[in-house]
């Protein structure tokens, strides 16, 4: 019974990947990447976890790397640095999903300077990676755009677009988006709204502050600068401009931020006030993840498909890496994917005219 067994364990090495391993220590596949690139910040028990569950399962990441030219699995390094919590989780999840379903490699590095993920993405290439995928802000950061161009490195970027290179893309419309936004904000009766803008760096931080300025102009509505507050996409640089927002001596009765982790900590710096939501006030955001149901009031948002964007990324990718090995001209297509806009209980009419209404107690 033993020689019949020695093929299967022989079978279950030969796939073993990343995600196999992490399941075995019961890590998440971002720990075992930390502990594979040799990163500080993982406890030793952890790390004895995971080398212990290498060894079991016999995976071999440099060899597997520098064998892929003649490998059927498709390996993909995944590089990220995302301020919003929430938008990496669903990112994440979508991309091992996907990469689970295809039998394909994911080698996740978390990367907190553009040098940082320079350093990395040629660390992937020595390797032999077959692609990479990039999530804002490094996705919109020219010096790791020109490596990959310089490289010729496949690779995708999700939520965001550079149609000037060959790189593969899947986003959502952010002009429209915000553009759709501001409209129903304006169609429920606001005319003084406040908006919160993300990274200056990223792409579609830009493109939502266009959106709701042309709309706010189509509706013949004036824009102050002092309704315009700088954010991050995070939750603390959200609070900050909630604060500003609300501490001028005519605040807005709506305020539209450009992301749910900005949406929330605004709604918190109105709980903070006791401002009722969306009585006084009325707030939404842009994404539709997890935070935006697990907060009170929940959020109105613009449902940006995050988990289904990242599936098609993955797709995309390894439909590019399986041409390239057959010897063709990779195609680099850029998906434009829908979105919605779900109504929820932060927003509503604004309030009449008179005192701001405050919540009992």
């Amino acid at each position: 019974m033993g020689k019949k067994k020695k093929p299967a364990v022989r079978r279950q090495h030969a796939r073993a990947t990343i995600s196999d391993v992490a399941r075995r220590a019961n890590v998440s596949p971002m720990t075992v990447s930390r502990v594979i690139n040799g990163e500080g910040n993982v406890r030793e028990s952890t790390r004895d976890a995971v080398a212990a569950a290498i060894r079991a399962l016999g995976y071999s990441p440099n060899k597997a790397a520098r064998s892929l030219a003649s490998a059927s699995q498709i390996q993909i390094g995944l590089i990220y640095d995302n301020p919003s919590s929430s938008f990496l989780s669903a990112m994440l999840l979508g991309v091992l999903e996907q990469a689970r379903e295809g039998d394909t490699q994911i080698i996740v590095v978390e990367c907190e300077t553009e040098a940082e993920g320079i350093e990395t993405i040629r660390r992937m290439i020595r390797f032999g990676l077959d692609g990479i995928i990039l999530s804002p802000p490094l996705a919109d950061t020219t010096a790791v755009l020109e490596v990959l161009e310089k490289n010729h490195v496949l690779a995708v970027t999700i939520g965001t677009q550079h149609s000037d290179i060959d790189v593969l893309s899947v986003q959502i419309d952010d002009y429209r988006a915000a553009y759709t936004m501001t409209e129903y904000i304006i169609a429920l009766g606001h005319t003084r709204i406040g908006f919160i803008a993300g990274n200056p760096a990223q792409q579609s931080s830009g493109l939502r502050l266009a959106g709701f300025r042309d709309a706010m102009a189509h509706a013949g509505l004036e824009v102050a600068d002092e309704l315009l507050a700088q954010g991050y996409f995070t939750y603390r640089s959200g609070l900050q401009a909630a604060d500003e927002l609300l501490d001028l001596g005519r605040p807005p009765t709506a305020i539209f931020a450009s992301n749910d982790d900005m949406a929330a900590a605004t709604i918190a710096a109105a709980h903070r006030r006791r401002i009722d939501i969306p009585g006084a006030l009325s707030v939404c955001g842009v994404d539709d993840t997890l935070l935006a149901t697990t907060i009170w009031p929940e959020i109105t948002t613009i449902r940006q498909p995050i988990v289904d964007m990242s599936h098609q990324a993955i797709e995309m990718l390894e439909k590019a890496i399986k041409a390239k090995r057959a010897g063709q001209v990779p195609e680099s297509p850029h998906l434009t994917v829908d979105f919605e806009l779900i109504e929820r209980g932060s927003t509503g009419p604004p309030p009449v005219p008179g005192p701001a209404r405050a919540q009992d107690g």
